[in-house]
């Protein structure tokens, strides 16, 4: 929405116009769904999604090897009891939350301009969150016992430790990870619907038929399609700030130096949105050219996703800011000693990496020219997800390794496995989004028609009143 001051008085706020040059509704569903029913795909689908099925089986040779030979194989020590494994639990979480915000929060407040990337941030949600799960199941080192970790009557009486973090990760992960894949679903109904009705293979009509759900697009249809998705939105939207608090209470209950702040989960959970929409930008920038797009994410998205990052991003640099003051302030020697290790320890060269991640490079964003500029856009987006992993990786290890003990300070360093397994999830999330592109439509069909319909209503009737001031003028 935008104002402009008039002769002292404001103006009517005017929406903006989100779909570039002119389309109808008959272009905007065969520009989208010819992504799904090309029988070609380009050749860089191959290369990317051969590229993920590596990473899938990497993953899996490395799970197999954990399950034959436990947890040992990974860098993990004493005092370094969480490393790689929570770090990167921690960083996919984060990755997971930009999905529900574009597609539950937007949404609830009437920001038109989510439609064009709201569906593949969705599925990148579920993606993330599948990696994510994966890292606390392996971490409790007897993975095939994990369904204890949930309420269920047994003969031996024994229920879940309701007072551990890890308990809590459970619920939240799980419960979010429900409510986003059925969100999700319900989205794709009336898309799939229409893929069923456009689909000239057999096999095709009868799977999208039955994924469809006998969906004909009557006013009941979209009447209850509306409640429901309005209902999942309303429950979505304060798991999305609730998911990642609870991560962060894996910290702030302990009282390790570093962790014990209240800080932690407003911290977390901007740090969680800075890093969702860098990758929404990192995956949605080449899927944006690859399959000629820019009509649909137009300049006006890059320039809010990158407002939003900005925004996001110094929220996190203050709190990085925070956390140092904190540790001076209070006067307390574990806490200033680690300030210490931080700045001029052995991996103060990550810290500092860090700081110039996420609160030094992000700031290019506010000059207007940069944040429409899709290379630069593009490299600021792989720069945050490092800058975010590297946050993880400097708040697990680095303070574990400087506790209250001077004779219990260790060094922590990753093994060969601790890389498969991180690269073999990047793999995987890379192949499932990929072939999620191929199967269904990664930007809402229906959606971007309602958009269509809605800028005819209002630019048309503004560009009437135009005319007709304007001849009143001459009159």
């Amino acid at each position: 929405m935008a104002t402009e001051p008039m002769g002292g008085k404001r103006t009517q706020l005017i929406p903006e116009n989100f779909i570039d040059n002119e389309h109808d509704y008959e272009s905007i569903t065969d520009i989208i769904a010819r992504v799904v029913l090309n029988p070609r795909p380009p050749l860089i689908w191959f290369i990317m999604t051969a590229g993920g099925f590596v990473g899938l089986n990497v993953m899996l040779m490395a799970v197999t090897w954990l399950i034959l030979r436990g947890t040992g194989i990974w860098g993990n020590n004493q005092p370094t009891g969480w490393a790689w494994d929570i770090i990167n639990f921690v960083w996919w979480i984060g990755i997971g939350h930009a999905g529900t915000l574009i597609s539950a929060i937007l949404l609830l407040m009437r920001q038109s301009w989510r439609n064009s990337i709201n569906r593949f941030a969705e599925a990148m949600t579920i993606f993330a969150v599948m990696c994510a799960g994966l890292y606390p199941l392996l971490h409790t080192g007897r993975p095939w016992c994990d369904y204890w970790l949930f309420p269920y009557p047994n003969v031996l009486g024994m229920w879940p430790q309701t007072r551990s973090p890890l308990e809590w990760d459970v619920f939240a992960v799980s419960t979010y990870f429900t409510i986003s894949v059925l969100f999700w679903f319900l989205g794709l109904v009336p898309d799939i619907a229409t893929l069923r009705d456009r689909s000239r293979s057999t096999w095709a009509k009868v799977l999208y038929g039955a994924a469809a759900l006998g969906w004909r697009g009557s006013a009941k249809h979209w009447f209850r399609y509306e409640q429901a998705t309005n209902i999942l939105a309303g429950i979505s939207a304060p798991l999305v700030l609730s998911v990642h608090t609870i991560v962060s209470f894996d910290f702030a209950v302990g009282i390790v130096p570093g962790w014990h702040t209240t800080i932690f989960p407003p911290y977390f959970v901007a740090g969680a949105v800075f890093a969702g929409f860098a990758m929404v930008l990192t995956f949605g920038l080449p899927l944006r050219a690859l399959y000629g797009l820019k009509d649909f994410i137009t300049e006006k998205h890059l320039d809010w996703m990158a407002k939003i990052t900005l925004a996001t991003g110094l929220i996190v640099f203050y709190g990085y800011v925070l956390e140092m003051f904190y540790g001076w302030y209070s006067g307390n020697v574990y806490e200033l000693s680690l300030v210490n290790h931080r700045i001029a320890g052995p991996y103060a060269p990550f810290y500092w990496a860090l700081i110039f991640c996420n609160g030094i490079w992000p700031q290019a964003l506010w000059s207007h020219k940069l944040r429409k500029n899709v290379p630069f856009l593009f490299v600021t987006s792989i720069v945050i997800g490092i800058g975010m992993w590297l946050e993880r990786f400097v708040i697990i290890p680095m303070s574990l390794t400087r506790d209250f003990i001077t004779s219990s300070w260790g060094y922590y360093s990753p093994t060969l496995w601790d890389w498969l397994l991180f690269l073999g999830t990047m793999g995987f999330f890379t192949f499932l989004l990929f072939m999620f592109i191929k199967v269904l439509p990664f930007i809402n069909i229906f959606e971007m028609r309602d958009l269509l319909h809605k800028n005819h209503h209002t630019f048309g009737h503004t560009a009437h009143e135009h005319d007709a001031a304007h001849a009143e003028e001459a009159h």
